[in-house]
């Protein structure tokens, strides 16, 4: 049976902003089929790999107004490990770096449970621990 004492979490410097409730990665590695006169398909150029996220967050105090306000200006944040530790949550690892908001959808305020943020984004150096 699994232990689910791990979750990502947004981080500003040593600030955690939020932990993030739902997150769905996109890697994108295109490549371009090269073709000669004499023959079809040759070889290939492999362009720049391009890493996107879409992750959700509970809109509680203040954290859609902070990451929104890293979207207007541009501000990069980390995502990174946080290990449950008797009540509290400490730093495990770091994800990924440099990542910058591109979109933000709020959602509908509802009754039972707290509304979430959508937020698209994208990361300049995914991979790191």
């Amino acid at each position: 049976m699994p232990d689910w004492n791990t979750r990502l979490e947004i981080r500003l410097g040593n600030q955690v902003i939020a932990p993030i409730s739902q997150f769905t990665p996109t890697f994108n590695v295109p490549h371009t089929v090269l073709h000669s006169i004499e023959a079809d398909n040759v070889g290939y150029v492999r362009q720049p790999q391009t890493f996107t996220f879409t992750m959700s967050v509970q809109a509680l105090g203040s954290a859609v107004a902070d990451l929104t306000e890293l979207a207007v200006n541009g501000q990069e944040f980390d995502i990174t490990v946080a290990e449950k530790k008797g009540t509290d949550w400490s730093f495990k690892a770091l994800k990924f770096t440099r990542c910058i908001i591109t979109s933000v959808n709020p959602s509908n305020i509802v009754i039972d449970g707290a509304p979430t943020a959508s937020f698209t984004c994208l990361s300049l150096a995914p991979g790191i621990e």
